[in-house]
């Protein structure tokens, strides 16, 4: 099993900040361009300037982001702690059926190794560019954000009890609570340690960070003596429990179909196809009572219930997956991955998209027997929701 390890981790300095909400921001993936620029104007020191730097004239922006970062350092806006710990790391929210809910985890520095026995991510990957994110660390030698790992570890959450008054606290636009405290007990350290070491690491998210940390490491590997700190990631630990994850669906936005084409009547083979009303916050408990996807046109809504021939045909037992067989077989078309049904809904409305399929969310339980059964769902079925704040900690590589 991968070794978990604390750092020194780098944080912001209260005596420079008004509020540490100003200077945090989401995981780099779901950031706008607007948001981006309105994270900006926050403050001079908030750390989208970093996770997601911008071309100034002839200026490298990773280049940039690196000495934005070493001025910060220098003027003590972000300072290194006294001593290497964990960081407990609790998220408190409503989930989407209003009830109050928590996530809590564990942020540490992962021992990296190729997917296998002790790393298993869950789902492909899109064939995204992953140049910027190397570019970005090769130039700051800083992980900015962690992956998420999941442990199937028992125990693990029952040791991370935040202490009264976290050391880092803030609450984000969507209303959830960030907590983080730093753990370095050497008692709670070995017990941290002992529980991550004795069971694989599930990646949930961040499948491109990780990979691109493993392509860092290779090619460091052949160069000069460091600290070997590119042999670990800094990734959240949380335990593989229904009560501690939140997981959502990322739905299809498809466009380019020919023109007057009939998005139903094509996946009626596939499908048993039936109208239903239109998309509002019961389209999800529609969908669930009938064992089905929806299909948005801007003709109307669809529940769209597999056949044996598409659920036989599928890589998984998943919407995902029964849905990719589907596609397969339309005319040429262009798929994006769109999370939250009223922005699907949306998209299709003011002709962004020519149809949205919405598909039920994967389960805990599927997604722990899909990593150890090492073939991976198809890229973007789960969205683990709420995201940790990017900001609250960086771990440096050092050397």
């Amino acid at each position: 099993m991968p070794r978990f390890l604390p750092f020194r981790g780098l944080r912001y300095s209260p005596a420079h900040l008004s509020s540490l909400d100003d200077v945090v921001c989401p995981p780099y993936d779901v950031i706008s361009p607007t948001e981006r620029l309105a994270l900006e104007a926050r403050s001079p020191y908030n750390v989208v300037r970093v996770e997601l730097p911008q071309p100034d004239g002839d200026t490298d922006p990773y280049r940039r982001a690196a000495t934005l970062l070493d001025s910060w350092r220098d003027g003590g806006i972000v300072r290194r702690d006294p001593e290497a710990a964990f960081y407990g790391y609790r998220m408190t929210f409503t989930d989407p059926d209003g009830a109050p809910r928590s996530t809590v985890g564990v942020i540490g520095a992962l021992e990296l190794e190729p997917p296998g026995d002790g790393i298993l991510p869950h789902e492909e990957t899109t064939p995204k560019a992953k140049t910027d994110r190397m570019e970005l660390l090769r130039a700051t030698r800083v992980n900015t954000s962690p992956i998420w790992g999941l442990s199937p570890a028992s125990g693990l959450s029952a040791r991370l009890t935040p202490p009264a008054t976290p050391a880092e606290h803030v609450t984000d636009g969507d209303g959830v609570a960030h907590q983080l405290w730093p753990i370095a007990d050497p008692v709670a350290v070995a017990a941290i340690r002992a529980a991550v070491e004795s069971q694989p690491v599930l990646i949930a998210d961040g499948h491109h960070r990780f990979e691109t940390a493993l392509a860092y490491q290779e090619e460091r590997a052949g160069g000069p003596p460091g600290s070997a700190g590119e042999d670990l990631v800094m990734a959240l630990i949380v335990e593989l429990r229904a009560e501690q994850l939140t997981v959502q669906a990322v739905h299809r936005l498809l466009s380019g179909l020919p023109g007057g084409f009939d998005l139903p009547e094509a996946l009626a083979p596939w499908f048993d196809v039936t109208p239903t009303g239109p998309p509002d916050r019961t389209i999800g408990a529609r969908m669930g009572d009938a064992g089905a996807m929806a299909v948005l046109t801007l003709s109307g809504a669809w529940l769209a219930r597999p056949r044996p021939g598409v659920t036989a045909a599928a890589s998984h037992d998943l919407d995902s997956s029964r849905l990719d067989v589907a596609l397969a077989s339309l005319p040429a078309h262009h798929v994006t991955y769109q999370h939250g049904w009223a922005t699907c809904a949306a998209a299709v409305a003011t002709g962004q998209a020519d149809a949205a399929v919405l598909l039920r969310p994967a389960a805990i339980d599927q997604i722990g027997a899909i990593a150890r059964g090492g073939i991976r769902m198809p890229p973007k079925t789960t969205y683990f929701w709420p995201k940790p704040r990017t900001g609250m900690v960086l771990r440096e590589l050092l050397g």
